[in-house]
């Protein structure tokens, strides 16, 4: 086998992961704009010359320490294209540009990133999925050892995803100490810091700044929707429960969108559409935020629910969608309290609530302060964290 040119002695990819080569290069064969490459099973893949070259990973267009791009395509003439193609013993695609400059593709990246119908379709069908729940969820609640958790980065791993998918799990024999919960959050990354602190004490209190710091029956809702970006995960750590009454209540957001898309599609694109104002307001702080109940990603799925019906403001809509989309709202409200989708626990000292606050709207039956002491410890670490750390614990 030969030696690589040493002009061409570079990280391969501008990234840290590793690409397994799922099949050889086999041939290259140039358009006016484009090359076509020829796979060994078959399948032919498109590569404009911008984009190839846009890609280069050579150490002349990418930072090999921090591994992120030095190179702007607007540098090089629009009308760029190879002198000269070939694969060479390693089965690398090499392309010598017009202008000199020489550059060299990794068959397994080349293919991961290869746009062609049948290879999106196929990064279409790895995207993680979630996995929708209801009332069973109950029966089959995903719970975790704390102790793994810490210790192990496999159990941490398998604990994340199962946050990620599913969107609600529960850790068992936590510690009852107050200097826990950070420790497990920065498992994951940094806790996000709000008005409420780094940490939180979710316990009746006399001169509460939220309906959470009382004993009140508190409703389906996902937390600080009055911010452009909710909190992704929340965690709530019972530190004693002997209070009467007080037990946590979950739904998927995720699935009562779906319900909703399927049996009234014109009520759930209303949802999608409208934007509410969201208001935290106290002495000391206001936060307003405008958005629809149900947002999308740019694929079209549901990304992110938004709901405290008593954290927002007056609706403010076209006279004439005004009365739709109270039906839309109240349909919305009234799927949360349909028992197919309801799951309601008990949270004993011990054990600990992890779900996606972006996805899983939580609440808190009433409870009775004179029956007995309860108190949580809260916090909350963005979804992005999460994402992150599962891609490097993965790789």
């Amino acid at each position: 086998m030969n030696a690589v040119d040493p002009s061409l002695e570079a990280s391969l990819i501008a990234d840290w992961r590793t690409y397994p080569i799922v099949a050889d290069l086999v041939d290259v064969k140039p358009r006016e704009q484009a090359l076509d490459t020829l796979w060994r099973d078959g399948r032919i893949s498109l590569f404009h010359h911008q984009w190839l070259r846009d890609n280069c990973a050579c150490n002349q267009c990418v930072y090999g320490v921090t591994r992120e791009q030095l190179f702007e395509i607007v540098d090089v003439p629009e009308e760029l294209h190879p002198q000269r193609t070939r694969i060479d013993e390693q089965g690398h695609l090499l392309i010598d540009w017009q202008d000199g400059h020489r550059s060299r593709y990794h068959p397994g990246w080349l293919r991961a990133h290869a746009y062609d119908e049948a290879s999106r379709a196929e990064r279409r069908a790895q995207r993680p999925q979630s996995r929708l729940w209801g009332a069973e969820l109950g029966e089959q609640l995903p719970q975790f050892d704390y102790q793994a958790v810490m210790e192990q980065d496999d159990a941490l791993l398998h604990w994340l995803l199962a946050v990620r998918d599913i969107g609600l799990t529960q850790l068992r024999d936590v510690p009852t100490r107050e200097d826990v919960l950070p420790r497990l959050a920065k498992r994951i990354s940094f806790i996000r810091e709000s008005n409420f602190g780094v940490l939180f004490d979710v316990q009746s209190k006399a001169d509460a700044d939220s309906n959470a710091y009382t004993a009140f029956n508190l409703p389906l809702h996902t937390d600080l929707p009055t911010r452009e970006l909710q909190p992704g995960l929340q965690f709530l750590h019972c530190l004693v429960n002997e209070a009467t009454g007080g037990e946590s209540v979950f739904v998927d957001g995720f699935a009562i969108a779906e319900a909703l898309h399927q049996e009234t599609p014109e009520l759930f694109h209303l949802l999608c559409e409208t934007p509410v104002e969201f208001r935290n307001k106290s002495r000391n702080s206001d936060y307003r935020c405008l958005a629809p109940i149900i947002a999308l990603d740019a694929h079209g799925a549901v990304s992110e629910i938004r709901m405290g019906n008593f954290l927002r403001g007056p609706f403010d809509a076209p006279a004439e969608r005004m009365p739709a989309f109270y039906s839309a709202y109240r349909r919305f409200i009234g799927m949360t309290r349909e028992p197919r989708f309801r799951v309601q626990r008990r949270l004993e000292a011990g054990q600990l609530w992890c779900f996606d606050n972006r996805r899983t709207l939580h609440a808190r039956t009433e409870f009775d302060p004179a029956s007995g002491a309860r108190h949580f410890k809260g916090c909350y670490v963005d979804r992005d964290e999460l994402l992150s750390r599962i891609h490097v614990l993965q790789r």
